[in-house]
């Protein structure tokens, strides 16, 4: 018989990714020694996997805690509304960023366009509309919409 696992010893997979997303976040912060540096498509792309994975697992978490506790299961269904909106606008600064210069990816050694799944700016646009998909089958055009909380003066 096996105990229940104590609080810090649950979600191990969880509390690692935070603290790679932590490490990563002050890993970038400026320092005197060394400028901050411009973010590029990479940095976006892998931040984009890492949302649309919270993505399915918001979704999951809402869709067992519904029946129980519906107000928590609502809260999370929030949530994941949210974060699909943060999605969107990571997507779309994806795009907005200078992508490979053609004289640069001709003489690399590596070819993109070669991999089974594409190339990268394919891969993020095949995650995106995946994502898009789980997210329009429970959410309607309404509460996509961004919700502005700024005071109009």
């Amino acid at each position: 018989m096996t105990s229940p696992p104590r609080p810090d010893d649950a979600h191990p997979y969880l509390r690692a990714a935070s603290a790679g997303i932590r490490h990563h976040a002050r890993a970038l912060a400026p320092s005197d020694a060394d400028p901050a540096r411009p973010v590029d498509r990479v940095h976006l792309d892998v931040l984009h996997a890492h949302l649309t994975a919270l993505l399915q697992l918001l979704d999951r978490l809402a869709d067992h805690s519904r029946p129980p506790h519906p107000a928590a299961g609502r809260h999370l269904a929030t949530a994941h509304t949210r974060l699909w909106q943060a999605t969107t606008e990571v997507h779309a600064a994806f795009h907005a960023l200078p992508g490979v210069p053609q004289a640069d990816a001709e003489t690399s050694g590596c070819h993109p366009e070669r991999l089974p799944e594409g190339p990268p700016v394919l891969t993020i646009c095949q995650r995106h509309l995946a994502a898009g998909h789980v997210v329009r089958r429970k959410t309607t055009p309404t509460d996509l919409r961004p919700h502005t909380t700024a005071c109009v003066r």
